[in-house]
């Protein structure tokens, strides 16, 4: 006999009680309707504000995920020259319609800072450490599960950060930018930080 209280729905054989759990999570088995078809999770500025009290970038910066231009904004309000550029057309000024991912090497050099769609995480790291002249700052905001995976190992073993500030609190990156439609956040994120041509460990701090 079925005990009804311990019966769970389930639409397309996902179990809707275990959905509940990884999705907080970011876990790899939403369903294309759950995920925003280009992987846009917006990021709220002050995740920027926190890094740029502990680091500082060169003048010239590039943001080449820069959606609505969240970021964008926080790095030209403290003074920098960004160029903000992306897949899609989102609206913000003066965006760049270009696939980071097939950007040649850089002539102007610029610190590059963004928030990536996590899929191609590591595909932007690589990226814009081969296209950047020694000593160049690349900022990622990522899960922390980023750190995690033999495979990952590897990339590290090649590319390791600088440093890694973690954040003490949850900060929210939103879909579509919506950031009104969102509650609280179960994900943890930090900034990861690469110079090119850094040997060495990386240094961890944590930022609230």
């Amino acid at each position: 006999m079925v005990n009804k209280k311990c019966e769970t729905k389930r639409d397309g054989g996902v179990n809707h009680n275990l959905r509940k759990i990884f999705t907080p999570l970011g876990a790899s088995n939403h369903t294309d309707q759950e995920r925003e078809q280009n992987d846009y999770y917006a990021t709220d500025p002050k995740a920027l504000e926190m890094l740029l009290e502990f680091e500082s970038f060169g003048h010239y910066v590039w943001e080449p995920a820069c959606g609505e231009g969240h970021l964008s904004t926080v790095l030209k309000n403290h003074g920098y020259n960004v160029k903000s550029s992306d897949l899609i057309n989102r609206g913000y000024e003066d965006t760049e319609i270009a696939d980071f991912l097939h950007t040649p090497v850089q002539t102007e050099q610029r610190d590059i800072i963004t928030n990536p769609p996590y899929k191609l995480a590591q595909d932007f790291v690589e990226h814009a450490l081969d296209i950047s002249a020694d000593g160049t700052k690349v900022a990622m905001f990522l899960k922390l599960q980023f750190l995690e995976g033999k495979a990952r190992r590897e990339f590290f073993d090649k590319y390791p950060p600088a440093k890694v500030y973690v954040s003490s609190s949850r900060i929210k990156c939103a879909k579509n930018g919506d950031f009104k439609s969102i509650g609280s956040s179960a994900v943890a994120y930090g900034w990861f930080v690469w110079e090119k041509g850094y040997k060495g460990d990386p240094a961890i701090k944590w930022f609230n």
